[in-house]
């Protein structure tokens, strides 16, 4: 990603606890200010990214969610207050991103994801972070992503345990870890297990820290590697994870070549 914009005498004094950092510097903050992201879920791990990318200065932030604020949200979702309950997610984000840094462009995309909109919708974004806490959006955004280019910074939360990873096109993808989705309903939601109020705070920050590292193209990404988190112990541990040559997506011979019907693939259609 390549800026030519300069920083305002604003810009350099908002942002320099980063630019004084050698890996960063003003040619990172000119990254971070024309980067497009796009966050995929506006609860709890959306909500952690949202506010840190925002603090750190990336330009455009796309929002997808079409839930209203609930207030069994407000236990874990920052983006959200108490006078915010049944108000639309997306413009209690909007709102929140902006009170942080008003700098900020905030695209709201309040309607599912769905495998007729979400080429479009993600075409227009350098980085697609997950959110989504359900299999068929799991899958339908990892599908989309590698047609699309598009690396993607993946997160998931359940009680106390964590898990993150980025997939790059050429370099594995979601379903060379889980080739096929669990059987419906034998993995709970958090509605149904819980999940540590806090824990999408640490998750997502590992994801937003992923995505300004991707940005900025500084460091060594979690791409090829799976963190898991063990919130209980306060254990970290990684796991490699290696492209699969059968893979039916970024194999040598994939047959998932399109979007599909994804509930129906994770059989809840």
């Amino acid at each position: 990603m390549v800026s030519h914009s300069a920083l305002t005498p604003y810009q350099v004094q908002r942002y320099s606890r980063h630019i004084i950092m050698p890996q960063v510097g003003s040619s990172g903050q000119r990254k971070l200010l024309d980067a497009k992201v796009l966050v995929i879920g506006a609860g709890g791990l959306g909500s952690p990214v949202a506010v840190y990318l925002a603090l750190a200065g990336v330009g455009m932030i796309g929002i997808v969610d079409f839930d209203t604020v609930d207030v069994t949200n407000l236990q874990r979702q920052i983006l959200h207050q108490n006078d915010d309950i049944g108000r639309r997610k997306v413009e209690s984000a909007k709102e929140t991103i902006n009170a942080y840094n008003p700098d900020v462009k905030v695209v709201l995309h309040e309607s599912p994801i769905t495998s007729e909109n979400a080429m479009e919708v993600i075409s227009g974004y350098d980085v697609v972070v997950n959110g989504a806490d359900n299999f068929p959006a799991r899958y339908l955004i990892n599908d989309a992503s590698y047609l699309s280019n598009k690396p993607l910074v993946d997160g998931s939360i359940l009680i106390f345990d964590g898990q993150a990873s980025v997939f790059i096109p050429g370099n594995g993808c979601y379903r060379c870890l889980f080739p096929e989705p669990p059987p419906a309903g034998e993995v709970p939601s958090c509605a149904e297990a819980g999940v540590l109020g806090m824990l999408p705070g640490l998750v997502g920050s590992i994801q937003a820290t992923e995505t300004v590292k991707l940005i900025m193209g500084i460091g060594e990404s979690l791409s090829g590697r799976l963190l898991l988190i063990d919130g209980l112990d306060m254990d970290f541990r990684t796991v490699k994870v290696r492209r699969n040559k059968e893979c039916p997506l970024c194999g040598d011979t994939p047959t998932v070549t399109e979007l599909i019907d994804y509930e129906i693939f994770c059989g809840i259609g």
